[in-house]
Parts: structure tokens; C-alpha cells; sequence
């Protein structure tokens, strides 16, 4: 199969690096509008298979020139970018994946492609990287083994091995993206009722392997298509994993305004966006460079089975590849959305339309893939309702 990776990022490079060493992949062309920045990547694979491209993703028929090429594109760009391409894959009938985002309703308007897309005859999954992504397809996996679905609880936290001041936290994925998903609302089912609760409240301890006390709390966006795809659930959350502390601090942020989209303040007769200042002062302090990284993650997922209430929970925790430098979400998050794209173009998804990671990625098949690839989900089944 040929394969197209939009964004010579950080998610975009081990997309590709897992492409081209994954048997059945024939060639993969990795695009940036950054040449420079797409033949570094291809420079550090130094694999035969795989050559960049310069591709202007806001332009129409750049992008659509480019794609149109291609058995399955993988879209490692801001989730900004994901309805475009997601649109632009229908257009030119290529099958197409991306990492989600939802912020500002994006994944459903990928979604709403669906009939245009079974018409295309391709296949479009977004939201594959971990959270969303790996919680869906491990929940929907969980539901398929229960007669009933009831409670659906999801915990990850990509954190630094070892914690250091101010916060406890260094960011693996955007900075912005981490503000959006503390000040936007979390979307919770309670006794069968969708609400909202306040991001980075209803903190609770949790303990992992090796891990522990650590505190998890609601954040914006996890929830994903979850509420979509069981609207029957009588309670589903999501919860993010810090070091103790972390939550409280981010509030005060939150609180005062700093992160907020719309504040500004005028300086010297120029209005000054507050949240921008915010990102150029945490960027450099909240950058994990070199140092060591765990992505952990919990999915609980409870009802009845046979008639006896039954809870299927996996867990995963999951390192840095110091070798490679790679930190531990990239890998978890990459490695996810190369495996989906390959079960895609190698016909193990056959189904057109666009679809939610939960209702078509086998997970009996997704963990094994993984495991393939050192990141080791575990799961064990108990016969009483988990609480908490």
C-alpha cells in the first residue's frame, strides 16, 4: 500500500517511522509545507521506502493534487486541518485518519461526511491518537464483550517520569491543546443524563504501577464520540492523571483568565492577546527536551454479562524509546493511528464511511498490533460492577 503522512511534526515522523517498517507498506511520502523539515525526517529513517513533499495543506488544489495519489493518508496536522482533509479524501477517493480534536466540534463535522463518504467507497476514522483514539477503540471493545454497557470510565495522563516545580508536568502534545482542554467544559453522562462539569474539578487519587499518589480530573474533549456512540450509558467520564497539586495550580490560571481565547489587555495602546502571553511564557518551562516520559492510561468499562453485573479494565503504561527519542506519546499515539491505517488499506476494515474509532477498529486485533510494538495493554475481567 502507499501511504501519505500530512506533517513532518513530532506525531507525523513516528507515524512514518512505524509505516515504513511495517511489512505490506510499499511506500510512504511524508509532506510538510516545510520541505526542510520533511526531508529531515526522511534523513533520520534513512529508509529506502519513503521520500517527502512539500504540500500547503490550506491550499485547495495543492492538497488535493497530492492526495489523490495515495491508498490511505494519515493526517498528523493540527486538528484544525482535519474536516479539510477529511473532505478533500472523499472528494478524490482516497481513505484517510487523523488525530482528532475536539475542540470546536471538529470530529463531528468529520463525521457528518459519512453518506459521502460510503458513496466515495472510502473509509475515514478520526480521533486515532490516545485520548481520544486508544480509550475508544479499547471502550468499544469492552462494550462488544458485555450484553449491556453501563458505565464507561477512562483515566490518561502523559507525564514526566520524574516530576520537577512548577507543575509537576511537562507537555507531550501541544501547549495550546492543553490549555483548550482545561478551560472548555468536560462532557459527562450522570445517571443517564448528559452534562457538563468544570474542567480540572472532581479531583480524585489514583495509583499505578510504580506510579502513585497521583490525581486525576475532568478536562474537556475526552469523552470524544463516546456519548455519540452509547447513549444509553447511564454514566461515562474522563478523567486526566497528574503528579499531586497540578490541577489546583492550572485553576488559578484558569480562574484568572490567562488562558482564556477572548481576554486581552491593552499595553502601550496595543491590545494583547492574554492567552498568547501564557503560551510564549509555559512553552519553554513546560518543554520535556530529554527528559524521560510515561503515557498511563485506564479504561473501565462495566455492565452485564449473562445476567451478572461484569467490568472488563485495561491498563497500559508505557515509556519513552530512549534509543530512538522518542517520548512515550508519541509512540502510543502514533503507533496507534499506523496501525488503523493499515488495517484500512490492508482490507482488515472493510466498512466505508466515516466512523468512530469504537464502532469499527477490532481491538482484540488493535492490542495485539501494539504489543507488536512494545506498548503492552493488559486486561482483566471482573464479575462485580468496578467502582471508581
Amino acid at each position: 500500500m502507499k501511504v501519505a503522512v500530512l506533517g513532518a511534526g513530532l506525531m507525523g515522523k513516528e507515524a512514518a517511522r512505524d509505516l515504513v517498517n511495517s511489512p505490506g507498506v510499499e511506500q510512504v511520502v511524508i509532506a510538510d509545507i516545510d520541505l526542510a523539515k520533511a526531508e529531515q525526517v526522511c534523513h533520520t529513517l534513512n529508509r529506502s521506502n519513503i521520500s517527502p513533499a512539500s504540500v500547503d495543506a490550506s491550499n485547495d488544489a495543492q492538497l488535493k493534487d497530492f492526495m489523490k495519489d495515495f491508498d490511505v493518508v494519515v493526517n498528523a496536522l493540527f486538528y484544525a486541518f482535519n474536516e479539510k482533509v477529511a473532505r478533500t479524501a472523499v472528494e478524490v477517493g482516497v481513505h484517510s485518519v487523523d488525530l482528532g480534536g475536539h475542540i470546536g466540534h471538529v470530529t463531528e463535522k468529520v463525521l457528518a461526511l459519512h453518506d459521502e463518504a460510503v458513496q466515495a467507497g472510502v473509509t475515514i476514522i478520526p480521533d486515532l491518537g490516545v485520548a481520544p483514539g486508544m480509550i475508544n477503540i479499547l471502550s468499544g471493545y469492552g462494550v462488544s464483550k458485555l450484553d449491556r454497557a453501563e458505565t464507561i470510565k477512562l483515566m490518561v495522563g502523559g507525564i514526566p517520569v520524574r516530576p520537577e516545580p512548577p507543575f509537576g508536568y511537562n507537555h507531550v502534545f501541544s501547549i495550546e491543546g492543553v490549555f483548550d482542554h482545561y478551560t472548555d467544559p468536560s462532557l459527562v453522562i450522570r445517571d443517564g443524563k448528559k452534562m457538563e462539569v468544570p474542567s480540572l474539578s472532581e479531583i480524585e487519587t489514583v495509583y499505578f504501577e510504580n506510579f502513585g499518589p497521583l490525581e486525576a480530573f475532568h478536562t474537556a474533549g475526552g469523552t470524544s464520540t463516546l456519548s455519540l456512540s452509547y447513549p444509553d450509558l447511564k454514566n461515562l467520564e474522563y478523567k486526566t492523571i497528574r503528579y499531586p497539586g497540578h490541577a489546583e495550580k492550572f485553576k488559578l490560571l484558569v480562574d484568572l483568565g490567562l488562558t482564556s481565547r477572548d481576554k486581552t489587555v491593552e499595553i502601550d495602546g496595543r491590545p494583547v492577546s492574554v492567552r498568547e502571553v501564557m503560551l510564549k511564557v509555559l512553552d519553554p518551562i513546560l518543554d520535556l527536551g530529554d527528559k524521560d516520559d510515561v503515557v498511563l492510561l485506564r479504561v473501565i468499562v462495566s455492565g452485564v454479562k449473562g445476567g451478572q453485573p461484569q467490568t472488563h479494565i485495561f491498563e497500559m503504561t508505557t515509556y519513552n524509546d530512549k534509543a530512538n527519542r522518542v517520548t512515550a506519546m508519541a509512540r502510543s499515539t502514533a503507533y496507534t493511528i499506523s496501525v488503523v491505517a493499515q488495517m484500512i488499506g490492508s482490507g482488515t476494515i472493510s466498512k466505508r464511511g466515516v466512523y468512530a474509532p469504537e464502532n469499527i477498529v477490532p481491538g482484540d486485533l488493535y492490542i495485539k498490533e501494539m504489543e507488536k510494538r512494545g506498548v503492552i495493554i493488559k486486561e482483566r475481567v471482573e464479575q462485580s460492577v468496578a467502582v471508581g
